[in-house]
């Protein structure tokens, strides 16, 4: 188990003229919210929270101020020997990485410039702003579900 990664919100649309700069939103609340939601029409965090920089400054959002969904992950492995003489074993291996088939969700999509308001200040389309899409792989074998392994070693 372990927390999520921090990541920043952004904006786009004013250019800083920086190298290596990124322009970061501007935090309108004091808290933004984590709401959890997973996919295109939910909201992972409040994206009333963050509105895009307007002028060619940083924005006020401070630097990964956010972290994104954490990460649950059981692996399972049996080994079982059988010795057929003094000098001779086999062992029997079955493993399964993602035992729990659980998924490990990406950070959401943090650009508040494809955030689009309605006249009153309500949310008309995320844009896929807040929101959580797809998947990140553990770094084992480039997957993230369930893998099982069967194998048999002889020592001799």
């Amino acid at each position: 188990m372990m927390s999520g990664t921090p990541f920043s919100v952004t904006a786009s649309g004013t250019s800083l003229n920086l190298p290596g700069s990124t322009q970061r939103a501007d935090q309108i609340k004091a808290n933004a919210a984590k709401l959890g939601g997973i996919g295109p029409s939910s909201s992972y965090f409040d994206p009333l929270a963050f509105a895009p920089v307007t002028a060619t400054r940083f924005g006020t959002a401070g630097f990964n101020s956010l972290r994104g969904p954490g990460v649950f992950n059981w692996d399972l492995s049996i080994f079982r020997q059988f010795a057929f003489r003094e000098r001779c074993k086999v062992q029997f291996r079955a493993e399964a990485l993602n035992f729990t088939n659980t998924p490990h969700f990406a950070n959401p999509s943090a650009n508040v410039s494809n955030l689009i308001l309605n006249g009153d200040g309500s949310v008309r389309n995320l844009g896929g702003f807040s929101t959580i899409t797809s998947t990140s792989s553990l770094g084992r074998e480039g997957i993230d579900e369930r893998q099982v392994r069967f194998g048999l070693r002889i020592s001799f």
